[in-house]
């Protein structure tokens, strides 16, 4: 391929230059999975239930089907990857995590009077 033949300086730009190209393509999946939990209503789910919330109390009240427990799991490690929720554990013996709020995830609560959730539907509605 010529595009890589030669020195390794343009090797290394071109595998910069496609990381770029990739993390612009798929930057969307922060903002969609974000406005994924709004629409869920993930932070306030969490903020009532008072305390660190396992995923399968998450997936209970939110209705979700055991079967798709994964994609649930999927969608909570990006947004923790994004700074919107934290993981911790029940108890100190427990081995099984669960999700916290972070002051960002606060923000995204319906109630809160800095609330970002009007403005967070409106921007991502297509």
């Amino acid at each position: 391929m010529e595009l890589i033949k030669g020195d390794e300086t343009n090797l290394d730009e071109l595998l910069k230059a496609q990381a770029h190209v990739w993390n612009h393509t798929f930057r969307f999946i922060s903002s969609m999975s974000l406005k994924c939990a709004v629409e869920l209503q993930i932070p306030d789910i969490i903020h009532n239930h008072g305390q660190a919330m396992n995923l399968s109390d998450l997936a209970l009240a939110l209705g979700i089907h055991h079967s798709k427990l994964h994609c649930l799991h999927r969608l909570m490690r990006i947004l923790i990857h994004s700074g919107f929720f934290a993981e911790s554990k029940t108890n100190p013996t427990d081995q099984q995590k669960a999700y916290v709020l972070t002051p960002v995830s606060h923000l995204l609560r319906k109630d809160h009077p800095l609330s970002s959730t009007p403005f967070i539907l409106g921007m991502l509605d297509p």
